[in-house]
Formats: structure tokens, sequence, C-alpha cells
């Protein structure tokens, strides 16, 4: 026979977990996560991800955010998947490491040719070279797309904007021929630009260096991840990484601009200060991507187009009558440093803003999930 307990008895029997488990909840929203987690990493990165941190984790009466998800990976049991022949696909053949690596090279060595070709078609006809200066950028722009469509550089998602790119791009490339047409009271018709050729060439050799540092960020952020143990620790691991990161990327990308400016010459130091500065900026900015931040890498990029714009626009401005004072800034900044210091100051400012932007969002779990890391590896 059943017999009811006492009030004293119901209150000194320790409860089950139900309602007042405050666990449960994340368990019902992340089921079907931590049935197929491979380990609790993977439940801290999704955790991180939707907004999960560890102050509020202390809400579920945990001290970080990886301890709650040690609970969550320890409570829900695991789904044995196996895999299906229904749904089994053409398995992809990964690329050697020869043909990554001549994906990588392809760029600079394009570049080279277009330059040459240019070169070799100034003393021809006008209608000539811009011909041949469009499908040298036209296969540039090709070859660069590939070689960033796979390894450590390949955005999952979305890329960052094309135009923000084109942009910040030209006005390194372009800007000193823009801003002195415009001080002089040009720009002239018909257009005559003329291009750094050192600075292009570095700048695109510099995907070389680029995956490189990014995939050493990628190993090495995954490393730092599993051996840590909260969120303070992983951000102690992950700065040294980004900051080394950023400068190995800086210094091979000097020494690929110097080479360049010693074979083509015609680049003064400021121009090769811009040129690295932007190299710089879209570094960080794809880098920010590939990790799950796209907003914050074409908001950086945005910065430095904004100030590079608003440099020509003062200049403008300064045309019109009494208003000959607003382009002052500009023309001293110009008489002193020369016209690349405008695209230089703008990609330095929007570069040190990225790089504090991913001193602390780098630092997350969710920055180095398994699908990044997977990426990362991927050939």
């Amino acid at each position: 026979m059943m017999t009811v307990p006492t009030r004293k008895e119901a209150v000194a029997r320790p409860g089950r977990r139900g309602p007042a488990d405050p666990v449960r909840a994340l368990m019902h929203r992340h089921r079907e996560l931590c049935e197929h987690a491979v380990d609790p990493l993977e439940i801290a990165a999704a955790l991180e991800a939707s907004g999960v941190t560890d102050r509020s984790a202390a809400r579920f009466r945990h001290r970080d955010v990886f301890s709650l998800a040690e609970e969550l990976y320890a409570r829900v049991p695991r789904v044995e998947t196996g895999p299906c022949p229904a749904a089994a696909g053409p398995v992809p053949v990964p690329r050697s490491r020869g043909v990554r690596t001549a994906l990588q090279l392809l760029p600079g060595a394009v570049c080279a040719a277009a330059l040459a070709a240019f070169g070799a078609a100034a003393p021809t006809t006008p209608l000539v070279r811009p011909a041949v200066e469009a499908a040298g950028v036209l296969l540039v722009a090709l070859a660069l797309r590939l070689a960033l469509r796979t390894g450590p550089l390949r955005v999952r998602d979305k890329g960052l904007p094309a135009l923000l790119v084109c942009w910040t791009t030209g006005q390194a490339v372009y800007g000193h021929w823009l801003l002195t047409e415009l001080l002089g009271g040009g720009p002239d018709l018909p257009l005559h630009p003329r291009a750094a050729a050192a600075s292009v060439l570095g700048l695109v050799c510099a995907v070389v260096p680029a995956t490189g540092c990014a995939r050493w960020f990628a190993v090495r952020g995954r490393r730092g991840l599993a051996a840590s143990r909260d969120l303070a620790e992983l951000a102690s691991r992950v700065r040294p990484l980004l900051l080394g990161a950023t400068a190995a990327f800086l210094v091979a990308q000097v020494a690929l601009l110097a080479a360049a400016r010693a074979v083509l010459g015609g680049t003064g130091a400021t121009d090769l200060a811009a040129a690295a500065a932007l190299g710089t900026l879209l570094f960080l900015a794809r880098l920010l991507a590939v990790h799950g931040f796209p907003r914050a890498a074409a908001t950086g990029l945005a910065t430095a187009a904004v100030l590079e714009a608003l440099a020509c626009a003062l200049v403008l401005l300064a045309r019109l009558p009494r208003l000959s004072p607003a382009g002052s800034p500009v023309e001293t900044l110009i008489r002193h440093a020369g016209p690349a210091a405008v695209p230089a100051l703008a990609c330095t400012a929007a570069a040190a803003g990225l790089l504090v932007y991913g001193l602390r969002a780098l630092t997350g779990a969710w920055a180095h999930s398994p699908a990044a890391a997977a990426e990362a590896d991927r050939p």
C-alpha cells in the first residue's frame, strides 16, 4: 500500500530536476546540437554564438560557458549517425599541396605577365594600352578569385563587399594620380590614370603569405581552444596568435613590396606605406570574415573608403566660393607626405580598428569552431 509522504518529508527529500532545473531549457533548445556534438567544444561555440557568455552562464549555475557545455554534453545522450548510402554522393578529391601552392602563386604570375604586356604595349597606338590594361585587370581578378575560393582564406557564407574592396584598392593604386589631378584643377579628359605598378604586384603576390598566416592562426587557435578551460584562458592564448599572424604578414608583405619596387621602380616610400596598410586591412578583414564576422570586416573597409572619399570631397569643396579652407588639411598633408599619404592614413586607421576588434572577437570559442578549423585544413 502506497503511503503519502508528510509535508516535512517532502521538504526534506531532494527534488528531482524539473522546471527548477535551469539547464533543462537549454537542453531542449539545443537538443539536436547536443545529440550530434563530437565534443563539448562544439556546444560551447554554439552557445557563445547564441549570446551565452560567462556572465549569463551564472544564471544556469555554472562559472563559464565551458562548464555549461560540458553538462549539456554529459546529460544529452549521443545519437549514433552512420553514413546513409542513399544520401552518399561523390567524394571530393582533395587537391594536392602542389596544386594548392600553384593556385596561390597564380595571381602573382598573372599580374607580372600583365605588367610585362602593358610595358611592351607602350610604343603602340593609344587604343592598345587601355585594352591591355583592362584585360590584365580582368585576368588578375579571376586569378585572385580562384586562389581565394579554397583554403583558409575561403569565406563560407558571404564574402567581402566587392565595391569596397575595389574602391580601397583603387585608392592605393590610383589615389596619388586622382588627388594630384583634383588639386591641379582636373581631372581633364581624356583620362590617363597612372597606377603604381610595384604596389599592384606586391599586393597581388601577398596572397601567398596571407594564406600561410591565416592557416597558422586557424590551426593554432583550434589547439588553444582544445587546451583552454574557460574563455579567459582562451583569450590569453589567441591574442598573441592574432598579433603574431598580423605582424608576420606585414613583414612578408613589406618585403614583397620592396622587392617589387626594386625591380619595377617608380614607387616612393609613401606609396609603399599605402600599399602595406591596404594589404594589412584586407588581410584582417578577410580573417574576420572567415571566422564568422563579415559585418565587422565590411565596416572596416567602409571606414577606409569613407575617409578616402572624404579627402577627395574636401578638395572638390575647396573649389566653391568661401569654402577654400575645406581643402587645406588635405593639401597640407599632400604637400608634406605626398598624395599616397591619404590612403595610407585611411587604411592604417581602419586596419587598427579591425585589429582591436579582432583582439576581442577572435578570442571567442565560436571563432574557432570545428567547422572553421575544418575549412582552414581544407586543401
